[in-house]
């Protein structure tokens, strides 16, 4: 349709660049799918315990049938959410039904008018659209750049009553770790609040599988942390844990949490349950650091810390997008799916694969990725 033309030009733009993407019909069985009639060894999931592919308990209604606010806050979000505080050593919890709804809610909600937020070049997109929807300012500082950091609040803390320093712990697309320390020095520096999005720690980093803010050893100075329930929990969901004070005013102001439907009951049961193996199978954690470790000397990627070493996430950088599409597919034809990320995810000449490796990959598909991308690179 005429009308619609400027979309097709746009998607036609995209598909010079190498940028157009599409829905693939993938039928998942465990750690591996069918595709096309072809069996494949799934390298691309956030499945980092392999607590997804679990039978999980499904005695739970499909549906909440409400919001939180209305009726669908059971008794099982109730406990779940009280298993979160306690894992996080916090005062409360609250549940999302997504963990894109728990990062841009909050951070459209507590930054207020009169406030600043500093945000890291690098956020998820959820953090990025909730500063854009706060009427605080925002300032975006290069990627775990600490010193630009000082000099920001040193010129300009005394214009704003409060300020935000937001970040992920641990970097979807890179593996990086947030310097915590650091930004914790700095906001007792200057009279600020550190918020940090768990999303791909929670399960994985830690004593007790907290995240990165346990494994630094800076939870009790990262008063606000946010987490989600479907990447190692396995289940689907979001969540934010900090005082008291703080979850009561999300349940009071935060849309995201008030206009929407809750969290599936069956949902909610499932990551109880996974919150439960954390603690009894902490094997899993084991597994899934070892095998990072191990895919990243195998691959003689540069070298990094003990603790990012561990992390699941480990990008092979390529540079082009052709050229990732090309290597992507080159392992799918060998039985591996491994994606290629291309901009706008991340910035113009950092194409890569990223690999995720999940405790529930047997050492055969581990070897057998490394064998293929030998192969194909």
């Amino acid at each position: 349709m005429s009308k619609f033309d400027h979309l097709a030009k746009s998607l036609d733009e995209l598909g010079r660049l190498g940028r157009d993407r599409r829905l693939v019909t993938r039928i998942p069985n465990g750690l591996q799918f069918r595709q096309d009639g072809h069996t494949i060894v799934n390298f691309g999931s956030n499945d980092y315990l392999g607590l997804a592919q679990r039978q999980q308990q499904r005695s739970a209604y499909v549906g909440s049938g409400a919001s939180a606010l209305v009726c669908g806050w059971t008794d099982h979000h109730e406990r779940l959410a009280d298993t979160i505080a306690r894992l996080e050593s916090t005062e409360a919890a609250v549940v999302f039904p997504s963990g894109f709804a728990a990062c841009s809610g909050t951070m459209a909600t507590l930054p207020q008018a009169g406030d600043l937020i500093l945000s890291d070049e690098l956020n998820h997109a959820s953090i990025i659209d909730g500063c854009r929807l706060s009427r605080a300012d925002c300032i975006v500082y290069p990627h775990r750049d600490t010193n630009t950091l000082q000099n920001i609040l040193s010129t300009q803390r005394s214009k704003y009553v409060h300020v935000w320093m937001v970040t992920d712990s641990v970097f979807s697309m890179d593996g990086h770790i947030a310097p915590l320390h650091d930004l914790c020095d700095i906001a007792e520096q200057f009279d600020a609040n550190v918020v940090v999005d768990e999303a791909h720690a929670t399960g994985v980093l830690g004593e007790h599988g907290s995240g990165a803010c346990e494994a630094l050893d800076v939870k009790s100075r990262v008063p606000v942390r946010i987490g989600t329930l479907s990447k190692a929990i396995g289940s689907q969901g979001g969540f934010v844990a900090g005082p008291r004070v703080v979850i009561d005013y999300l349940i009071n102001r935060c849309r995201t949490l008030i206009f929407s439907t809750s969290l599936s009951p069956a949902a909610t049961i499932a990551a109880i349950e996974s919150f439960e193996r954390l603690q009894s199978e902490p094997e899993l954690r084991n597994r899934v650091t070892a095998l990072a470790k191990e895919v990243r000397l195998q691959l003689s990627l540069p070298p990094v810390s003990e603790l990012e070493a561990a992390i699941p996430i480990i990008p092979l950088m390529v540079g082009a997008e052709r050229k990732a599409t090309e290597l992507s597919g080159a392992l799918l034809k060998l039985g591996y799916y491994v994606p290629a990320i291309r901009p706008p995810t991340v910035p113009d000449g950092t194409s890569r694969l990223r690999i995720s490796v999940s405790a529930g990959h047997s050492d055969e598909m581990v070897d057998g990725l490394i064998e293929a991308i030998n192969q194909v690179r």
